[in-house]
């Protein structure tokens, strides 16, 4: 039984992240790069539209699903540290969580909040955009390459 639930689980996971690193894969290869050919203040605000409609039911369950199966994982994992795939499993959970959900904690969505604040057409926002493309961007970055890995120990896992 817990054979069955853990590679359940490591292959919902792999779904997750798989998911997840599309998604970021696409801000960082071309949608931040269209965003940046826009005049500041229309690029801003299209960011500022994608930060709020992001926040959707489907998107965020596949994003924080992920991490909790990705951390229930680890606890069968610890529990079961003998079987197969176990240790890569719990690489693929913590390097999914932390490469994903503590990077967009700490990272990109103060980055958003800073975004969000800044006066729309002004100065302030000229400069604060300017930063924001190479600093959110190269976090972006490290959030798709993390759950494209974690997604790859996943599935190395589960043929463990």
């Amino acid at each position: 039984m817990t054979a069955t639930l853990f590679h359940s689980l490591v292959f919902l996971a792999a779904l997750g992240s798989g998911l997840v690193a599309g998604v970021f894969f696409a801000f960082s290869t071309f949608v931040m790069a269209a965003l940046a050919r826009l005049p500041v203040p229309a690029g801003a605000a299209a960011m500022n539209a994608i930060n709020v409609t992001v926040l959707t039911p489907a998107f965020m369950s596949v994003l924080f699903g992920t991490a909790l199966l990705a951390l229930a994982m680890s606890v069968l994992a610890l529990l079961n540290w003998s079987a197969n795939g176990t240790a890569l499993a719990l690489g693929g959970a913590i390097l999914y969580v932390a490469g994903v959900i503590l990077v967009t904690m700490f990272f990109n969505v103060p980055l958003n909040d800073q975004l969000a604040a800044v006066a729309p057409g002004s100065v302030a926002e000229a400069e604060l955009w300017q930063r924001y493309l190479r600093v959110w961007v190269n976090w972006n970055h490290v959030r798709t390459v993390a759950p494209l890995a974690s997604m790859a120990l996943f599935v190395l896992a589960l043929r463990g």
